[in-house]
C-alpha cells in the first residue's frame, strides 16, 4: 500500500531564492549606507604625518632664489669703433684704474685728428697775420693823430700871434680871419681823428675777441678729437676684476659695442628673481635671510626692477651686516623674503594635504587618537614652514598634514 509523503516546506530552490534576495538587499543597504553616512577608511599611522596645531610668532615670507653679484659692475663699451690691434690682458685679470686693456685702430678717426690739427695751425697763422695788420693799422692811425695834433698846435700859435698883431694894427683883418679859420679847421680835424682812433680801437678789440673765441673753440674741438683717438685704447675706469672680455685681435668693433665688464670686488650683493604675483608687495627696505655653512645672514632690498620677464621680476639685495667669506660670482642661495611684520597666529605645519583640500578642510585627529574626521577650516597667509589658521581648529588639536591623495572621498579615517 502506498505511504503518502510530506511535502517539504523549504526546497533547495526556495532557499537559493531567499538567499539571493537577502544578499541583494544587504548590498543595496550597504550602498545606501555608504552614500548617506560617514564613509571610513583604515589607515596605518606610520604612513601619515600627524602634527599638532600651535600658536606662536608668524611672519609671511616666500622662498626666492638669488645669485651672488659684485656690489658694483662697470660695463666697458667701445666709445669709438675700430679694429682690435692689441690685447694687453686676458679675461679674469685684476686691473688697476687707468691700466690699458686693449687697443683699437681707426684710420678715419686718426685722419680727422690730423685735419683738425691742420685747421688749428691755419687759424693760428691767420690770427697772427690779423694781429700784425691790426697793430700796423693802429700805428698808422697814431701817426695821423700826431700830425693832426701838430697842425692844431701850429694853427693855435699863428692865431694867437695874428690876434696880437691885429690889436697893434700890424696886420689886416683878412689875414687874422684866415688864421682863425685854419684854427677851427684843425680843431675839427682833431675831433675827427680822435673819433676814428676810438672806433678803430673798438674794432680791433672786437676782432681780437672774436679771433680768440674762434681759436679756443677750435682748440676745444681738437682736444675732443684727441680724446677720441685716446679712447681707442680702452683702459680700466676703476680697480676691479675684468670679466666677460669679448674681443679678439683683428676683430672689428662698432661704436657702443660691449667689450667686457669690470667687477668691483670690495663687496657683494644678491640678485633674486620673484614671481610677478608679488610685484605689488615687494618694495625697497624689505628684508630676507638665508643660511650658509650653518650661519644665518640678513639681507635688505635696495633696488626693485619693475620690468617683468617670463613672469618674474628682479630685486637687488645687500647684506645688512658682514657677508659670508669666500663668496663667488654666480653662487646661488634660497632666500626667505619677508612680506609682512611678525605677529601671533595659530599655525599648521605645511604639508601635502593642501594640494587636495585647497586649505578648506583637514582631517582632525580625535582626542583618543583612534579616528580622524573631516573638519572645515579657513587658512590665511603662509610662509615656508607654516599656514596661518583663521578658524576651524585650535592650538593643541592634532591634524594630518601629509597628502590625502589616497583617501578618496572618505569622511573618516580609522587610525591603526
Amino acid at each position: 500500500m502506498d505511504i503518502p509523503l510530506k511535502k517539504k516546506r523549504f526546497t533547495p530552490k526556495k532557499l537559493a531564492t531567499v538567499g539571493g534576495i537577502v544578499l541583494l538587499t544587504s548590498l543595496i543597504l550597504f550602498v545606501i549606507y555608504s552614500s548617506s553616512g560617514n564613509s571610513k577608511l583604515n589607515v596605518e599611522k606610520e604612513r601619515i604625518s600627524i602634527n599638532m596645531v600651535t600658536q606662536g610668532g608668524f611672519q609671511e615670507n616666500i622662498p626666492v632664489n638669488g645669485a651672488v653679484l659684485p656690489i658694483k659692475t662697470i660695463y666697458l663699451d667701445a666709445i669709438e669703433g675700430g679694429r682690435v690691434e692689441e690685447k694687453f690682458v686676458e679675461d679674469g685679470a685684476m686691473m688697476k684704474e687707468g691700466e690699458p686693456i686693449l687697443r683699437l685702430s681707426n684710420t678715419d678717426l686718426e685722419l680727422s685728428l690730423v685735419n683738425q690739427e691742420t685747421s688749428v695751425f691755419e687759424l693760428l697763422t691767420q690770427m697772427q697775420i690779423s694781429q700784425t695788420a691790426a697793430r700796423q693799422n693802429t700805428i698808422n692811425r697814431l701817426n695821423q693823430l700826431t700830425d693832426v695834433e701838430n697842425s692844431l698846435i701850429e694853427a693855435e700859435r699863428i692865431y694867437n700871434l695874428n690876434k696880437s698883431l691885429l690889436d697893434k694894427g700890424a696886420i689886416g683883418k683878412q689875414e687874422f680871419l684866415q688864421s682863425e679859420n685854419n684854427l677851427n679847421y684843425q680843431k675839427n680835424r682833431m675831433k675827427l681823428a680822435q673819433q676814428v682812433m676810438k672806433q678803430d680801437s673798438i674794432a680791433t678789440k672786437q676782432e681780437a675777441t672774436q679771433s680768440k673765441t674762434s681759436y679756443e673753440r677750435t682748440q676745444q674741438a681738437l682736444k675732443l678729437m684727441r680724446k677720441k683717438v685716446e679712447d681707442l685704447v680702452v683702459k680700466a675706469p676703476i680697480d676691479g676684476q675684468l670679466t666677460s672680455l669679448n674681443a679678439e685681435i683683428g676683430e672689428s668693433k662698432t661704436k657702443g659695442e660691449r667689450l667686457g665688464q669690470l667687477d668691483v670686488l670690495t663687496g657683494y650683493k644678491i640678485r633674486a628673481e620673484i614671481d610677478e604675483h608679488y610685484i605689488t608687495r615687494v618694495v625697497s627696505g624689505q628684508e630676507g635671510s638665508f643660511k650658509y655653512r650653518d650661519k644665518a645672514f640678513d639681507l635688505e632690498i635696495k633696488k626693485v626692477f619693475t620690468q617683468v620677464t617670463n613672469g618674474r621680476f628682479q630685486v637687488d639685495m645687500e647684506f645688512k651686516n658682514k657677508a659670508p667669506e669666500n663668496l663667488r660670482r654666480g653662487q646661488t642661495f634660497q632666500i626667505r623674503l619677508a612680506l609682512s611684520q611678525e605677529k601671533e597666529a595659530i599655525l599648521i605645519p605645511k604639508g601635502g594635504f593642501f594640494q587636495q583640500t585647497g586649505g578648506n578642510w583637514i582631517f582632525k585627529v580625535s582626542e583618543d587618537g583612534e579616528i580622524a574626521y573631516k573638519t572645515q577650516i579657513q587658512l590665511g597667509s603662509q610662509n615656508s614652514d607654516y599656514y596661518e589658521v583663521l578658524e576651524g581648529i585650535q592650538p593643541g588639536d592634532k591634524v594630518i598634514t601629509s597628502s590625502y591623495a589616497n583617501f578618496g572621498e572618505v569622511q573618516e579615517l580609522v587610525l591603526n
